[in-house]
């Protein structure tokens, strides 16, 4: 061997064509032209055209390579248009005989780990494909369909609805807040919406935003409002039917008129008996004011809200200082229990709360719950 002529280690492997040219061509053709123009989104095409590179599959259009890392909203459209233009010039049974006739990747027999590979990603999109979205009763986004479906079928109706309006409309058929987020969570209901503009079941145009259902999304909201009038009666009588029978809340009635005392009724009658006999006769309770902790400690008015417990027990009004997670004052009957012999300790008592709760709110408060939709949201609460 002369000294003049290259040495070669190895053996050189060949490069396996990629399945999908016209995407490969298309992005390098947005990445060159974003490059001359010293755009920075050339790094972006360049990390779609190494993820497209890297795929062994063919795509049939711009919304399979969703699956792919560094594939946003934006490449797809840009893809779908360019694809929908190639089919319309050259046709789509000669594009897509050309695009399959490309070069495939080379099998290697000695390595089953590429194969079953293949495999589990054709699943996927096959999976991907079948699954079809159906939202839980009661959730975000099962509200929302129904209430734009039911708001379009009205007499004189837009055909769309604001943000503050469906929010309203919506709020009774969902069993979240679309407004306020559930205690360790950072999401509301109203986040569902992302979801179904996502999958192209609602349409969000114009400033402010003005929300519509797309065709599927109107096919999808026939199907849930058939079937929610064809279902039982709604979810507040199955829960109100389901607590009377537990026996869990107990509402007393303290409106009992002095006759029905002396005819021998003027006992306090529960809606619902406990399974532990939970009724509390008259004469055997008492009535007790519970203040939230924030009525009384803390903020900028520390000094009005001591001013609150000195009036309180200044009145010999009965009152017990806890959390409350409803309002801000409510009352409660709670059972009077003796110790019993030998014992300094009264029972565990027991507490029927009545059904009159106070919110209070400052006047700038009360305006802006009304301006956001929460004064509706609490209301309901």
């Amino acid at each position: 061997m002369s000294a003049s002529e290259p040495v070669q280690m190895g053996r050189k492997r060949p490069v396996p064509a990629c399945p999908n040219p016209l995407f490969l061509k298309w992005l390098t053709e947005l990445r060159d032209e974003a490059k001359e123009k010293g755009l920075k989104i050339q790094y972006v095409y360049q990390k779609a055209i190494n993820s497209l590179n890297k795929y062994p599959l063919p795509l049939r259009d711009a919304r399979e390579a969703k699956i792919l890392q560094n594939f946003g909203d934006g490449i797809c459209k840009i893809l779908d248009s360019k694809l929908q233009q190639h089919y319309r010039e050259c046709g789509e049974d000669i594009a897509l005989s050309k695009e399959a006739s490309s070069p495939a990747v080379p099998s290697d027999d000695k390595s089953p780990r590429a194969s079953r590979k293949d495999q589990k990603l054709e699943r996927a999109v096959t999976k991907r494909k079948k699954r079809e979205y159906m939202p839980q009763k009661g959730s975000g986004g099962y509200a929302v369909l129904l209430a734009l479906y039911r708001h379009s079928q009205t007499a004189g109706s837009k055909g769309f609805m604001f943000k503050m309006e469906l929010q309203a409309q919506a709020q009774h058929l969902c069993h979240k807040s679309f407004t306020v987020p559930e205690l360790g969570s950072k999401y509301a209901a109203w986040s569902a919406v992302a979801t179904l503009v996502k999958r192209n079941l609602l349409m969000k145009t114009h400033n402010p935003a003005r929300y519509s259902l797309t065709e599927e999304g109107v096919s999808l909201a026939q199907r849930l409002h058939s079937a929610a009038c064809d279902s039982k009666p709604p979810l507040e009588d199955k829960d109100d039917d389901k607590e009377e029978e537990e026996g869990c809340p107990v509402t007393v009635d303290l409106t009992v008129s002095e006759e029905e005392e002396e005819d021998g009724e003027g006992r306090l009658a529960p809606s619902c008996e406990a399974a532990s006999g939970g009724r509390l006769l008259a004469g055997t309770f008492d009535i007790v004011l519970c203040v939230d902790v924030s009525e009384t400690t803390g903020g900028s008015s520390h000094q009005c809200k001591q001013e609150l417990v000195t009036e309180l027990r200044r009145q010999r009004i009965d009152f017990d200082v806890r959390k409350l997670h409803v309002g801000d004052f409510l009352w409660v009957a709670r059972e009077k229990v003796t110790p019993a012999s030998g014992h300094s300790r009264t029972g565990a008592e027991r507490e029927l709360v009545l059904d009159y709760i106070i919110e209070r709110k400052r006047i700038d408060d009360l305006c802006g719950s009304i301006i956001d939709g929460r004064f509706r949201e609490q209301k309901v609460r």
